[in-house]
């Protein structure tokens, strides 16, 4: 097994430069965003850019830009809504039946559009204290209805296999908990951590484990990509998918077919497209709702059902995720003057699980 490489991943926007990722006149800019916002690109991401490429899908992810300085009306620190529903530190219950477990607030590579942006990397808290954990750990277990918990963050794989192998005993040792689903963008940032030894520790008596990999395009995928999740799959362990469509990425019905097969192919089910959420200095990489329905419309006659994902948006605010396909949204009739403000000004009426109906963009 080839050892971890974290510790020559780029960190520095001078080191962004010196690799020929940024060019040394944004170097000002860039040490703006990166006093703000974490920057970390993994040897394995740094690879898979095409330097003369200034469009390259892998640099859009994970280079930061100025773009990123530039905030819009509507953006959030939270888009999601994760404090309203944290009644403990670590834990989010937005949903009867599951809960997140944010364990790590650190990753292996810090994509430019994460809407937990303003919440991780160095200088925030990397994990939680013995005693969050534990009061964490007493929540989930006085709450007999959370039959799934899905460890994210940050991103748990970060963790040691003997800290996860703990985390994983935890956590199976509570009845009610069936399933342990880890969200991780680990294989295809530093494949290498998928080691024996941690895909051993995800195996547990008493709990089903599933993992959600995370990627937004097919060259992401690489030959040790695809190892580390064949490790996974050998071990039994089903997988899923996460994406989010990202302009300039994956917004294309080409890229999105690619990805999804690839996803298919790795014996991964492709399962969640996210809409773009609304983290602060993201607007550069979030399409309309329109074009991802259409994407989506394409799709479906494009590829196998075996790819077909759910597209669907996090309602601002913490009203939860939501369907926003082709059949699950309707327009509210605009009345701006001209087509470019009509774009910009495009509403539309979308229903969370609850019945609750929700404007997206929300009203500023």
């Amino acid at each position: 097994m080839t050892k971890t490489n974290l510790a020559r991943t780029l960190r520095e926007p001078a080191e962004l430069v010196a690799a020929q990722l940024a060019p040394a006149e944004a170097l000002p800019a860039l040490e703006r965003v990166a006093a703000r916002y974490a920057v970390a690109i993994t040897p394995a991401l740094v690879e898979l850019i095409d330097t003369s490429d200034p469009d390259d899908p892998i640099a859009r992810q994970f280079v930061p830009t100025a773009a990123e300085l530039e905030m819009q009306p509507g953006e959030s620190a939270d888009p999601i809504g994760d404090h309203p529903h944290s009644p403990v530190q670590g834990i989010v219950h937005r949903y009867p039946d599951r809960v997140l477990f944010k364990l790590v607030h650190v990753c292996a590579v810090y994509c430019r559009f994460c809407f937990r942006r303003e919440m991780v990397g160095p200088g925030k808290e990397n994990a939680l204290s013995d005693g969050a954990y534990r009061a964490a750990i007493d929540y989930i277990r006085s709450h007999s209805e959370i039959w799934e918990v899905i460890l994210t963050g940050g991103d748990p794989l970060m963790l040691s296999p003997r800290r996860m192998s703990e985390i994983m005993a935890d956590l199976a040792g509570i009845d009610h908990v069936k399933i342990i689903r880890l969200h991780t963008r680990v294989p295809v940032a530093d494949p290498a951590r998928i080691s024996d030894e941690m895909v051993a520790a995800l195996k547990v008596e008493g709990a089903t484990t599933w993992v959600a990999v995370h990627a937004n395009h097919a060259r992401e995928l690489t030959g040790p990509a695809r190892a580390a999740c064949a490790r996974l799959a050998d071990a039994g362990i089903p997988m899923v998918s996460q994406s989010v469509l990202l302009r300039g990425v994956n917004d294309s019905i080409a890229a999105l077919s690619d990805l999804m097969r690839a996803f298919v192919e790795c014996r991964i089910k492709p399962y969640y497209l996210h809409h773009g959420d609304l983290a602060p200095g993201t607007v550069h990489l979030r399409t309309t709702l329109a074009q991802g329905q259409d994407l989506m419309r394409q799709l479906r006659g494009r590829v196998s059902g075996l790819c077909q994902p759910d597209y669907v948006i996090d309602i601002p605010g913490g009203a939860g995720k939501s369907p926003v396909g082709p059949n699950y949204v309707l327009a509210v009739q605009n009345t701006a003057a001209d087509a470019r403000e009509a774009e910009k000004e495009t509403r539309y009426r979308i229903v969370d699980y609850c019945g609750d109906v929700h404007l997206y963009p929300p009203e500023t």
